[in-house]
């Protein structure tokens, strides 16, 4: 009361009555269009990134704050309040909100893939939606309330794809899970129990809390803190480090925690080639597509070179596949899904990509080669020739699968998998390829 009279005083000596009135008026129009510009600037934003305000549910006031995000891979939105209600039946988060933000909703596919339209035809979406009680739009009551946060996240996609549960899924689940150090539930949708159960040691490690199938949940169930969506790094198999306090070195950490794997480093070889062991070559072997069809000459011509050569397929049981690859230095195979097994292999260990023709140099580089380096993983490749590729025994040499790839790749990406990825087997000139083994012996070296 004593701040508004010194004010009103002020303006009573600095101004007559009805220089008073003018001012009074001017001021009154001036906030006027200031508030509006207010309006026309801020409003766009709104939708994405409702501020902290004070909501209404059943008539208590509440502290609500929604913060979305859409990044290159993944929309995400981040929610904080003492009501949040998800009911599965209508594939809503329901946020009690002020009457200023009910019309900001924002729907999500919660899965990594994002402009990817073939996985997002197979993501759920969800609408977050703040809502007002007190204007008359009912919230779904509670069944089942929680007292510590919840993450939403899609099972969709191209999950069972080694290489996409990875890079789509668990990585960032780790990157937006870890922080709550157990105490946080799952929600899962498009749940799929065949994927939950391959992964459960990842899973369990990240929540103390059995997984919800929100799906199929009759329950409302009501939390204080909710994610929607996962944090993805722009780059394949890759964690942010500007956007997480985690990085990839704390994500293998983590796998080996997960999996009891204890090989922390590669084998080092003096300059004397002094070692205790010889360093473990696993060939990842491949028996539909890609596969190599000249395995046991490989495997003669390794050994030859100092290599303790193991020769393994990855399957559905990432224990045994996990402990064979940390026990390994060196790792090789075509390039496709199981090179995702690197996440295994200890550090200063060597990655090997064969790169099969077809013009898939550059997708091979984004998907293992580029991500090595945050691993602390060496990298090598190796393209083979038309003459180590079977397709020779398909097609001419003079056809335009070996002269014009990217004749074949406007045909669609079916027909390009079809001819590249799925036809293509590797029979590798061992002279021709020495040296790139020969290689990964002296990355090796201290």
């Amino acid at each position: 009361m004593g701040e508004k009279i010194t004010y009103d005083t002020f303006f009573a000596r600095s101004f007559s009555r009805s220089d008073q009135r003018k001012l009074g008026y001017a001021a009154f129009l001036g906030c006027l269009l200031i508030a509006l510009s207010f309006c026309l600037v801020f409003r766009p934003y709104s939708a994405a990134a409702p501020p902290s305000s004070v909501g209404l549910s059943n008539g208590v006031p509440t502290r609500m704050n929604i913060v979305c995000k859409s990044e290159t891979r993944s929309d995400i939105c981040e929610i904080h309040g003492e009501d949040i209600r998800i009911d599965a039946k209508f594939s809503t988060v329901f946020v009690s909100a002020s009457s200023q933000e009910e019309n900001s909703s924002v729907l999500i596919g919660p899965y990594c893939r994002k402009g990817d339209e073939i996985a997002m035809r197979r993501v759920k979406k969800w609408l977050v939606k703040p809502v007002v009680d007190a204007n008359g739009i009912a919230i779904p009551g509670c069944n089942q309330s929680h007292n510590v946060p919840a993450i939403l996240f899609s099972l969709g996609g191209y999950s069972g794809n080694n290489f996409h549960d990875f890079t789509d899924i668990i990585i960032p689940l780790y990157s937006t899970a870890r922080v709550f150090n157990g105490e946080v539930k799952l929600l899962v949708t498009n749940s799929n129990p065949w994927w939950i159960n391959k992964f459960r040691n990842l899973v369990q490690k990240l929540s103390n809390y059995e997984v919800i199938d929100i799906d199929n949940e009759a329950n409302v169930h009501c939390f204080t803190t909710v994610v929607v969506g996962l944090k993805r790094a722009p780059q394949e198999l890759s964690i942010d480090p500007l956007k997480s306090p985690y990085t990839m070195k704390d994500f293998r950490q983590f796998l080996r925690s997960a999996y009891s794997i204890n090989k922390v480093t590669a084998i080092e070889i003096d300059d004397d080639n002094n070692v205790k062991t010889r360093p473990r070559l696993l060939i990842v072997a491949r028996n539909r597509t890609r596969a190599f069809r000249n395995t046991d000459e490989i495997v003669r011509m390794a050994s030859d070179l100092g290599y303790q050569v193991v020769v393994a397929e990855a399957n559905g049981n990432i224990q045994r596949f996990a402990e064979i690859v940390n026990s390994c230095d060196v790792m090789m195979g075509v390039h496709g899904a199981g090179l995702t097994n690197m996440v295994f292999l200890p550090e200063n260990a060597v990655l090997i990509q064969i790169i099969p023709i077809g013009g898939v140099e550059w997708p091979a580089r984004v998907a293992f080669g580029e991500p090595s380096k945050d691993m602390n993983i060496r990298y090598l490749d190796y393209k083979i020739k038309t003459e180590e590729s079977s397709l020779i025994q398909q097609y001419p040499v003079d056809h335009e699968v070996f002269n014009s790839p990217l004749s074949i790749s406007k045909q669609g990406w079916l027909k390009f998998k079809e001819v590249y990825l799925d036809k293509q087997d590797v029979i590798l000139d061992i002279n021709r390829f020495k040296p790139t083994l020969q290689r990964a012996l002296e990355l090796l070296h201290r």
